[in-house]
């Protein structure tokens, strides 16, 4: 027989003749017959969780060229903007140098599997947004938008290409929407003539202050035009500056609030349109917040000598909440390398690089990357986009829009908190995430940083990516924390076909204490997007994730749509949610099937069942669930909601090879069964059932699988009436290794047991067989009662290298036989 192809986490299969085989088949038999009790309940939140790179090197690699103080070329007092006529739109004036640097054909090294994917939605519902509402259209006749906003106490500021608009926080627009340089409106100059486009919005919560900021693009001297708000109103007056870069263009400014400073950084190109390298500056926040007309601006250069030291860009910090950083911490940038991309990165990692600014001594200044921080394996290389820009498909249209991840850089932007135990950076950059059900797929790696001034260390990471699962791509996104401690990742979400989903905005997140690396909750829709972008591939090139002031617990997001299908017909969302605004479904995207999510509960101690046995027949199924598969896992909502070990679900997903995994999909390469508790494969087996775990085909026609009216596959049925259902789910399979050997099984699940109860329902073993396996079986017989008491008195739970959990609860499990009998699996070599 061929031998299957196991994937590279799992060891190969052991032939007959192999040490242990004996052994590891006794034990096998024994659960297969009779100790059928086989509930993994692992322990979620352990800290090592995910293993560790290599440490980084701590000493300094880099030292940026220091450029000196900036000139500032012109400063007013603007009038208040509220009385500035808006500048009517006009044709598109954008420049950009994106189309500057290589997009790889595919990815330049060796793709290693991604060790830290998420492949399935989390399973406690997430809040549905509090408020959704759309931002200005396409004024300008370009593309991308660049969409990114700011919240306040008061208010909501968005920026995209070419235009901004200010509304209150229930969606009313108060000013624009308006061409951007109103903002500079009787400036002169290039601020005021120019509306090129790169525009950033940041609200110092510190000063209660709006920074608004855009490039100029005609040459040959290029300005960054920032305007600093007088007050809190965004509608008054602004401090107007006209900041030069000399003769480099500053492509891709981001931006963000330190407590000394407002730091920026750039990606400069020479007159000739070659890449220069990375700017990096600092603007004096407290003489921008006085009015200075001439405020200190230092500046540094960091060449690309290695190009991968700075990639495509690098993100300056910004400072969320009211607890600054402690005093004389400098700020932090971050870029990224992946040893796929094309610069030549020897590995995948964090570059980190920390700015002190010394406004007494300004030539004291220092710009340097400290230390590249080693990350689990990435490919930023999305193959679907064979060298350019024509990556993630939408229904409808030939065209694909940007994914953006062959840039080596992430995304915007850098959130900083700091929780007085500990400071953390968050930051995200797209992926590609491996295989879905329709080819390769978009994910979004995301990373939390810790002591960033002394060891800096990856907290956690993790790739969101359920599309391997549902096959819908995810990315463009953008991160943040709150003051509690929560993760939100917000983002793009499309695919053309199986499913449809029109370019859409969702979000999802986690609490602090949950497993690390995974966004545990939902997935929440500020727009279901109804309409493709049919005549530009550009998309993005970033968005925001911001933290409302007022609370500090709610998030706004601000990101582009597609209303209806058009050439390029984008408009700004703008959304906010809450985590703790209590459950709703997640939503569900336009042509994709409902995928429930749970009441969230509180995360188990532990649990206890009481095993029992008895006498029952399996009920025939009467539902094909579409599972025809080797290694495969099927998504089924339950027709109620069921309790696990104190976490609710209202779905589960059912893998041909005899389990139930209610929170990771382990499937491919789900069939190595193995004595429990068992190893990690795709992902832990926490939350995990296993009525009969064996290596089974749903999939073959004839053979076997002719012993069943309806062929192979899984059935569920449902008996009984509300609120006293029972939820059947039968298995009728054949075995790997020999087609002609049936498994013929059943779980049931209990609607509203005071117990919890569930039941599996087992043939016996075929005694008449030959085979080991069946006289271990005869043997097991007199053993089960005993092995079931021990278990009971015992009343723990051992999850591997997990301590040792407490038992709260009494449940009951029946162990039922039915009468007719089923053929044990034999051993076959291989």
């Amino acid at each position: 027989m061929k031998k299957k192809s196991a994937p590279q986490s799992a060891p190969a299969r052991r032939s007959l003749g192999e040490g242990g085989f004996f052994k590891f088949r006794v034990l096998v038999a024994v659960f297969l017959c009779f100790a059928a009790i086989t509930l993994v309940l692992f322990a979620f939140g352990k800290a090592s969780a995910q293993p560790r790179p290599p440490a980084p090197n701590q000493q300094p690699l880099i030292r940026a060229q220091y450029r000196g103080v900036m000139p500032v070329v012109k400063f007013d007092i603007s009038p208040p903007l509220r009385t500035i006529k808006p500048l009517l739109p006009k044709g598109c004036t954008l420049r950009e140098n994106e189309e500057e640097g290589p997009i790889p054909l595919g990815p330049v090294g060796r793709v290693v599997r991604d060790p830290v994917v998420q492949r399935v939605l989390g399973k406690i519902g997430i809040p549905a947004p509090l408020i959704s509402f759309d931002g200005n259209s396409n004024l300008c006749g370009c593309s991308p938008p660049d969409p990114n906003g700011a919240v306040g106490p008061n208010h909501v500021v968005t920026m995209a290409n070419l235009h901004f608009q200010i509304f209150d926080k229930s969606g009313n627009s108060l000013f624009g929407p308006a061409a951007n340089n109103t903002l500079w409106a009787g400036f002169g100059g290039p601020c005021q003539t120019e509306n090129a486009g790169d525009p950033v919005v940041l609200y110092d919560q510190l000063a209660d202050r709006w920074i608004l900021t855009q490039f100029t693009s005609g040459g040959p001297t290029f300005f960054e035009c920032v305007a600093v708000s007088q007050t809190n109103d965004p509608t008054g007056s602004y401090f107007r500056y006209a900041i030069s870069t000399g003769s480099n263009f500053p492509d891709y400014p981001k931006a963000g609030v330190w407590p000394d400073a407002y730091y920026f950084s750039t990606r400069e190109f020479l007159p000739n349109n070659n890449f220069a390298g990375v700017g990096a500056y600092a603007l004096d926040r407290a003489q921008a917040l006085a009015g200075n007309p001439n405020p200190t601006i230092v500046g540094f250069l960091a060449p690309p000598t290695p190009a991968y030291v700075v990639g495509d860009g690098l993100l300056p910090s910004s400072l969320d909440g009211q607890t600054p950083p402690p005093a004389g911490r400098p700020n932090f940038f971050v870029g990224s390398q992946d040893d796929n991309g094309p610069y030549g990165a020897p590995s995948d990692g964090l570059t980190f690089w920390k700015f002190h600014y010394d406004p007494a001594t300004p030539g004291n200044s220092t710009f340097a990357m400290t230390t590249t921080l080693p990350t689990q394996p990435f490919n930023s290389i999305l193959g679907l986009c064979g060298g350019s820009r024509n990556c993630i498909p939408q229904p409808s249209t030939a065209n694909r829009i940007d994914h953006l991840g062959y840039r080596q850089r992430p995304l915007f932007r850098l959130a900083y908190r700091n929780f007085g135990d500990h400071e953390s950076l968050v930051t995200n950059q797209s992926v590609s995430a491996g295989t879905g059900p329709n080819g390769e797929v978009s994910g979004v790696r995301w990373w939390e940083l810790r002591d960033p001034d002394g060891s800096p260390v990856i907290f956690q990471e993790g790739t969101y990516a359920p599309g391997l699962t549902d096959g819908i791509h995810r990315w463009m996104g953008s991160i943040s924390m709150n003051s509690l401690g929560d993760i939100a990742l917000a983002f793009s979400a499309s695919n053309g076909t199986s499913p449809s989903v029109f370019p859409s905005v969702f979000y999802t997140a986690r609490h602090p204490g949950d497993p690390p690396g995974e966004m545990t909750l939902g997935e929440g829709s500020i727009i279901n997007g109804t309409g493709s972008q049919t005549g530009s591939q550009r998309w993005g090139d970033y968005t925001a994730l911001v933290p409302d002031p007022t609370d500090d617990t709610t998030f706004w997001y601000i990101n582009e749509y597609v209303p209806t299908t058009s050439s390029i017909g984008w408009r700004l969302r703008i959304g906010a949610f809450n985590l703790t605004a209590g459950p709703t479904p997640s939503p569900t995207p336009t042509g994709t099937p409902a995928t429930p999510t749970p009441t969230p509960t509180a995360t188990p101690g532990g649990c206890q069942y009481t095993f029992g046995t008895g006498s029952d027949a399996i009920v025939p199924g009467d539902t094909d669930i579409g599972n025809h598969t080797d290694d495969g896992d099927t998504f089924v909502a339950l027709p109620f909601p069921f309790q696990l070990c104190d976490q609710t679900y209202n779905g589960v997903n059912i893998s041909s090879n005899g389990r139930l995994d209610f929170v990771c999909v382990n499937e491919p390469g789900g069939f190595l069964s193995a004595c429990l508790p068992p190893p990690d494969n795709i992902c832990p087996f926490d939350f995990t059932v296993f009525p009969l775990w064996s290596d089974y085909r749903t999939d073959i026609v004839g053979e076997g699988c002719a012993n069943f009216a309806s062929g192979c596959g899984v059935f569920t049925s449902v008996s009984g009436s509300a609120p006293n259902r029972i939820f059947n789910i039968e298995w009728r399979a054949v075995y790997f290794n020999d087609h002609t050997q049936t498994a013929n099984f059943e779980a049931r699940l209990y609607e509203n047991d005071p117990n919890k109860r569930f039941d599996f329902i087992l043939a016996p073993c075929n005694l008449e067989a030959t085979s080991c396996m069946s006289r271990a079986c005869k043997e097991a017989q007199g053993r089960l009662p005993r092995t079931s008491a021990m278990l009971t008195r015992q009343g723990r739970v051992r999850a591997h290298t997990r301590p040792l959990v407490e038992l709260r609860r009494r449940r009951q499990l029946r162990l039922h036989r039915p009468s007719h009998p089923a053929r044990l699996q034999r051993p076959h070599r291989q």
